[in-house]
């Protein structure tokens, strides 16, 4: 049925349970999951002269803790797939929308099936699904199973 499934995960805890059944489905159908996270760019909340202005060590100590935060949410993924039986490839993908990066890598790993939470970090968007959930359900070539 899936020979592959893709599951995103920011880390937060409505995303643990999206990452707790997909890997409860992979188990049971016997597919490998590729675990991704996504970290945006670097957009300071200032005003343009202050934007233009940043300090380029503010640039890298955000980078350095996207990466170490990516490394902790990929880590318990790792973690909870190999208790779970579950072959689990990692995939950090820096400076992405996740809304894209979700959708181009379904396809780049082979996922026959998305799983993602109905909401992410950002909160509550919009009344029934996040932003990000509801641009993957609307451009994804592969079925998207959205987990509350």
């Amino acid at each position: 049925m899936y020979d592959r499934i893709l599951i995103a995960t920011d880390g937060s805890e409505l995303a643990g349970k999206g990452l707790a059944h997909g890997l409860r489905l992979a188990a049971a159908l016997g597919a490998p999951v590729v675990a991704l996270t996504v970290t945006e760019p670097w957009m300071p909340a200032f005003d343009d002269a202050l934007a233009l202005t940043a300090d380029a060590g503010l640039r890298q100590e955000y980078r350095r803790g996207c990466a170490d935060a990516a490394q902790r949410i990929l880590g318990d993924a790792q973690a909870r797939a190999a208790a779970a039986g579950v072959a689990c490839e990692a995939v950090h993908v820096p400076d992405g929308w996740p809304s894209d990066v979700i959708v181009e890598a379904a396809v780049e790993h082979g996922a026959g099936l998305v799983v993602m939470a109905s909401h992410g970090r950002r909160g509550l968007g919009r009344a029934l699904l996040g932003s990000q959930t509801q641009a993957v359900l609307s451009h994804s070539s592969v079925p998207v199973l959205v987990v509350r």
